[in-house]
């Protein structure tokens, strides 16, 4: 019998999943992790008003969503002061990041990202035949003069930039990515990924201009919000850019409850600055941790700390390999050199004991 008739890009497209979630590995392995400190989650999860929202909401599930989630963009929009027109809510930053690809990118169109950063943005740009030009990093910091230059150099179609970076926390702050915004080569978008933005410092961020064609920022409540397994991230552009989205995106994406769960935790300010005052202090405990070991911490703008191991990255492979044999759900960079580190996510007090305890068994094992 033949196979299924793909498309010829398709068929030469490896089945890959950009990341291994920590309950394959569990089924895999046949043990449940003691500490999930892998997948950058806000442990401390939604607002109590979050929670509510979405029980709530599950009463009404039989209903289809709100197609163009008019509430929550409307909540946004007021909170940013732009129009609603600038706002687009998708199934978090993933699925923005792949209607954003598929309206922009064409097979052989020069798409520029550094080399190590986010790679589901690279899954997305492959699977409409893209041609990715990678940059390194320069001291553990996305480059954007580097970046800015090659996409200058190519033609191309976007940059893709994350601040605070995933997976190394780094940042840069306003004044450098207004800089970036304003040398973005004509005919070139700026895909300006702030998931990580809550925990960073206050002046990271440049101000928002909606009426800017050379960038568009996207933003999650997967993170600081605790949501992420309800999937709403929202985008900020021009207006003639987020109108394209209803061309192609999946309208009936947005779960109800999931709508009206962010649209509760948007207006939990109180709950999202405990989190944050709890981050912070999480990212400190796992700095202490790591120089309790004689490790450095990579000074992190996020809710994860990439802790150096000393080595390379098989090194630091090994390392990871034991921390998951002793239970603790790591993961690390994928690409030399900051693929000596492992990448630690901030959770809750217990798991960090949890940590401090496996982390020197971990290191003696791994250096053999």
């Amino acid at each position: 019998m033949p196979g299924p008739r793909l498309t010829d890009l398709a068929d030469s497209l490896p089945s890959t999943v950009p990341f291994v979630g920590p309950e394959a590995q569990e089924r895999e392995t046949g043990r449940a992790f003691h500490a999930r400190l892998g997948a950058n989650e806000c442990v401390f999860g939604p607002a109590p008003q979050a929670i509510e929202a979405m029980a709530q909401a599950a009463r009404d599930v039989w209903k289809y969503p709100d197609a163009l989630s008019h509430d929550l963009r409307a909540a946004l929009a007021a909170g940013l002061g732009v129009a609603p027109g600038n706002v687009m809510v998708g199934e978090g930053i993933d699925g923005l990041l792949g209607y954003l690809v598929r309206l922009t990118v064409a097979p052989g169109d020069p798409v520029v990202t550094s080399d190590g950063a986010y790679p589901t943005f690279n899954y997305h740009v492959a699977g409409y035949g893209g041609m990715l030009h990678k940059l390194p990093y320069a001291g553990d910091h996305e480059d954007p003069d580097a970046l800015i230059a090659r996409a200058a150099e190519t033609g191309a179609k976007l940059i893709y930039f994350s601040n605070p970076d995933n997976p190394m926390g780094t940042w840069h702050d306003a004044a450098r990515m207004q800089r970036m915004i304003e040398a973005v080569p004509e005919g070139t978008l700026l895909v300006l990924d702030e998931a990580y933005l809550e925990f960073a410092p206050e002046g990271t961020a440049p101000p928002v201009d909606p009426d800017d064609p050379r960038v568009i920022r996207m933003r999650t409540f997967s993170k600081a919000y605790g949501m992420a397994g309800a999937r709403v991230g929202y985008a900020i552009g021009a207006e003639p850019l987020i109108s394209a989205f209803n061309r192609i995106r999946n309208h009936f994406g947005m779960c109800r409850i999931s709508q009206e769960g962010a649209l509760a935790a948007y207006g939990a300010r109180d709950w999202l600055a405990e989190v944050q005052t709890r981050i912070a202090a999480g990212r400190e405990r796992i700095a202490a941790i790591a120089a309790a070991n004689g490790l450095a911490a990579v000074p992190s703008a996020a809710n994860f700390v990439a802790v150096d191991c000393g080595g390379d990255g098989a090194f630091a492979r090994r390392v990871l390999d034991e921390l998951l044999a002793r239970g603790i759900f790591v993961r690390k960079p994928f690409v030399a050199p900051q693929d000596r580190c492992i990448r630690v996510s901030v959770g809750r007090p217990e798991e960090l004991d949890l940590l401090e305890t496996a982390l020197p068994d971990a290191l003696a094992a791994a250096r053999g």
